[in-house]
């Protein structure tokens, strides 16, 4: 199979962040922050890694509850305003670029963070590659949390074509599902002041019983499926939150 088109300095950029910046407000922030510290049962002074970290909207609030956070993200934009981010609230992470599926620490790390839908952008190889780094970087006993698209409700509620508009501004994104290998593939035309361009990627997307058996496959052991409401995962949830422990 050939590798998907995915460039992630044009898919995650100033675009991005201007386009999804209500879904990703200090509001949202806070809330998926409380989430994720209940489901993986944070304390403070527990080393926590925020793996395709973003603009750290997520580690540094856990910086500011007591937690030792790293942040990886292969965006140096992202990277930038992480850094700024941290700064203005006072607390100190150490953010680091590089790629998912190489990761520069072994038995590092108490937790583990992939949050919205940052991963399944590789071949399925690939991705069972970040799956194995992230396990290698756990101490016995950490655990992973994945954030990621609920193919049971998506299935549900395909659109073939889904419009973002702000300010007379357009993401407008073409999709076709291909069933043969599970992925969402996305034809993305931005129009921004003026300017019109295109951005292809597709993203791998998982029943829970398949990334499961993934995790399972790669060493982890008790995993566990939720909504985005942190109750046991059901069909009508919109978002699939998956913990697993190694």
């Amino acid at each position: 199979m050939p590798e998907p088109a995915f460039a992630p300095e044009d898919l995650f950029d100033e675009d991005y962040l201007y386009f999804y910046a209500e879904r990703t407000d200090e509001a949202h922030s806070d809330a998926e922050t409380d989430l994720i510290w209940s489901l993986l049962d944070l304390k403070p002074g527990m080393d926590v890694l925020d793996l395709a970290c973003g603009h750290g909207r997520i580690a540094n609030r856990l910086a500011k509850r007591g937690c030792h956070v790293t942040g990886l993200d292969s965006a140096s934009l992202f990277l930038d305003r992480a850094r700024q981010d941290a700064a203005a609230r006072g607390v100190t992470v150490d953010y680091v670029q590089g790629d998912m599926r190489h990761l520069p620490w072994t038995g590092r790390f108490d937790r583990v963070i992939n949050w919205f839908t940052a991963f399944g952008y590789f071949t399925d190889g690939d991705n069972k590659r970040v799956l194995a780094e992230v396990l290698r970087t756990l101490r016995p006993g950490g655990r992973l949390v994945l954030d990621l698209n609920h193919y049971a409700w998506l299935i549900r509620h395909y659109q073939p074509a889904s419009v973002r508009e702000l300010d007379g501004d357009l993401l407008i994104d073409q999709n076709r599902l291909d069933v043969l290998t599970g992925r969402n593939i996305v034809q993305r035309t931005v129009i921004r002041a003026g300017r019109t361009r295109q951005v292809p990627f597709s993203v791998r997307l998982f029943t829970f019983t398949e990334l499961r058996d993934w995790l399972l496959d790669a060493g982890f052991t008790n995993v566990a499926g939720y909504g985005e409401d942190g109750t046991p995962l059901a069909p009508e949830n919109r978002r699939m939150i998956v913990v697993a422990q190694r």
